[in-house]
This record gives C-alpha cells, sequence and structure tokens, in this order.
C-alpha cells in the first residue's frame, strides 16, 4: 500500500499561503515544523482559521487534533480574526497586584465584550496576557503593540474609546 505523498491544494490562490509553503518545506514538511508553520500562518493571515489548521495539518502529516492542541495551548496563537486596534492588558502578579483587574473589568463594560473577544463592529480586540515583563512599570497595558505603563483607569478608557469612535 502506497503512502500518501502529495502536498494538499492550498486553501486558496492568495500568495500568502506561498510563504506558508514555503516554511513547510524548509522545515522539510514534517511535524517537527509544525509550530513554526503555524506562526507563519499567523503572521500572514493575522490568525488561524479552520481552512488554514486542515492544510497545515494534512500537508506536515500531523492529526488535526494536535495541530488544534497547539494553536490553542499557545497565547499567541487566534483562531479568530482580530480587531483592528488591541488591547493587551497584563495579568502577571505585579500587574495584578497594582489593578489590572479593574482596567479588565472598565474595558469589558466599555467596550461590551468580554477579554478575548473583539467588538462585533471589528474595532477593538480586548486581550489578557500572563505577564509582559515590564514589571516595574504595572499595571502595563499594550495598545497596538505599543507600551504603556502605570496605566490607569481614566487613561485606558481614553485610548478604547478613541478607537470605538474611529
Amino acid at each position: 500500500m502506497a503512502m500518501y505523498t502529495t502536498h494538499p491544494a492550498a486553501p486558496s490562490q492568495d500568495k500568502r499561503w506561498k510563504l506558508v509553503d514555503a516554511t513547510m518545506r524548509r522545515t522539510g514538511k514534517t511535524s517537527r515544523g509544525l509550530i513554526e508553520t503555524l506562526h507563519k500562518v499567523q503572521e500572514a493571515f493575522g490568525y488561524i482559521d479552520e481552512e488554514a489548521l486542515r492544510y497545515v495539518a494534512m500537508s506536515l502529516r500531523v492529526p488535526l487534533s494536535r495541530a488544534y492542541g497547539v494553536v490553542t495551548f499557545y497565547h499567541f496563537f487566534t483562531l479568530k480574526p482580530p480587531g483592528k486596534h488591541t488591547c493587551v492588558i497584563c495579568l502577571g502578579t505585579a500587574c495584578y497586584i497594582k489593578g489590572a483587574d479593574k482596567l479588565i473589568a472598565e474595558a469589558e463594560k466599555l467596550l461590551n465584550v468580554k477579554a478575548g473577544q473583539t467588538t462585533p463592529n471589528g474595532e477593538v480586540s480586548l486581550v489578557t496576557a500572563r505577564c509582559v515583563g515590564a514589571c516595574g512599570r504595572a499595571p502595563v497595558a499594550l495598545f497596538d503593540g505599543e507600551l504603556s505603563g502605570q496605566i490607569e483607569v481614566p487613561q485606558l478608557l481614553e485610548q478604547l474609546q478613541g478607537w470605538s469612535a474611529q
């Protein structure tokens, strides 16, 4: 019985799939390239949808459950498209002690979403992180990747309202 060795067709003609395919080729199209390939999908498309997950799993000959397990285990990966803007609130010990829980509660109230969700209009994603490594500036939030330390509720709400009004 012959082993399945042909590479499945990319989910679409989108040129970003060529980047993903190149990553798989570089890692030998084996399971050891799973995390690197998933990072490339996330980098290219902004998230990993079910179709992309199936394509990578089939291409690298790993069970879909393993690929899904990797994507759901690591905080970096997301299965949903991100909002136009992203607010990450650190939940590390220093940030939590200095009021990160209040920041999250106020952000959830203002945006009417829970942490880990995106507003229905697609403008803002509210995300938490275990630690961003800026403990001396606690509490910390990242607004579209820009770190803001010693943040207080009024600053947070002002930034989020500005994004929501766009």
